[in-house]
Formats: structure tokens, sequence, C-alpha cells
């Protein structure tokens, strides 16, 4: 009797293991810079420290340029297909939860879509950027729920239109077309209306 008890307790716990393993399923996929391309506003995606990604429920692979197209997708689609999110470290370009890194913020930071967001892995890498930058905010995944998610429009026409900034990736921004820019500025700059919820 003792045998059975401790043989249903054995399946059970390995069940529960499981089980939980399942939820550790969602693996994000490798950039590919010759044809991946943001979801949102439909610019080639490098593979750098601003790349996002949704692997969804079923297993498809969204990705984003900017931690800001990724946050315009989840208002307008909703957060229940959602698997796993993930952004990237930026000093190691390691892939992270979304909901493990730690964030900074500031208007004046360059990134692809000019949302100024930036992601670490380590708090203290986070708030060293800070210091190093010399402005900004510190912030938790939770923190971003509440965050405005504005895009700093003349930071967008400004690498637009001569392609430069304190790193790399902006060196190619001057591919982007400024009309293009412009239309996913008014879009993802704006509060979510009507059907979107926030």
């Amino acid at each position: 009797m003792r045998k059975g008890l401790r043989r249903s307790v054995w399946v059970i716990a390995m069940l529960l293991f499981l089980s939980a393993c399942g939820g550790e399923k969602y693996e994000p996929q490798a950039i590919n810079e010759e044809t991946d391309v943001c979801v949102i506003c439909k610019m080639a995606i490098k593979d750098d420290e601003y790349a996002t990604q949704i692997v969804t429920k079923d297993g498809q692979s969204l990705k984003f340029d900017d931690i800001g197209c990724l946050n315009t997708w989840k208002k307008e689609n909703g957060t229940d297909t959602i698997g796993a999110a993930f952004v990237r470290d930026y000093n190691t370009k390691q892939w992270l939860r979304y909901e493990k890194a730690y964030y900074v913020y500031d208007p004046s930071y360059k990134t692809p879509m000019a949302y100024g967001v930036v992601s670490f892995e380590k708090e203290v890498d986070a708030k060293a950027f800070i210091e190093e930058q010399g402005t900004g905010k510190f912030m938790t995944a939770e923190d971003l729920t509440n965050h405005s998610w504005e895009v700093n429009r003349e930071m967008m026409d400004m690498v637009g239109t001569h392609g430069h900034g304190h790193d790399k990736h902006h060196d190619e921004q001057s591919e982007h077309a400024p009309d293009e820019q412009e239309e996913h500025s008014n879009e993802a700059g704006q509060p979510a209306s009507g059907g979107h919820g926030s």
C-alpha cells in the first residue's frame, strides 16, 4: 500500500514538473536582417539590442524593431494570444523575458522608432546607463503598463534626415522613408482610441 502511494505521489510530482516546464516552451527566434520586418511599422529589423519579439501561444514569432512597436501590437491585439514576450539586453543582445527585464526611458535616447525605452538584464546595468547618459528614468515591466509610449517626433525627424546618433543602429535610419516614419509616428504616438484598449 505504501509503495502504491509513493508511486502515485511520484507520478503527480512528474506531471506538475512537466506542466511547469510547459510554461517555458516559448523560445525567441533569431533575427534575419535580410527578410525580417517589424509587424507594426514595416521597417527592416536589425539584429541588435533594440529588437523585440512576441511568440504567440500557437507558435508564431512576431518581430519588432523597437519595444514601442511591440507595445502598439499589444494595445491593438490584446495579450490573450501571447505565449511570451522578449526584449534584449542592451549590452549583450541576449534575449530576455519582457517581464524579467529592467528598463530605462528618456525621450533623448535614440531607439529605432524614437520611443526612447532601452532594456537590460540587470538592474545595476540599467542604472549605470542612466548615470552614463546623465538623464533617464528607471522602470520595471510593471511600470511600462502605465508608460505614455510617446514618440519623440523631433528625434524621429533628426534620425530620418541625418542618420546619426550615439549608437550604431541609427546609421541605417536614413534608409527609412520620412513619410513612412511620419505615418508611424502619428499612429503610435497617439493614445489608442475607439476599439483599442490600453
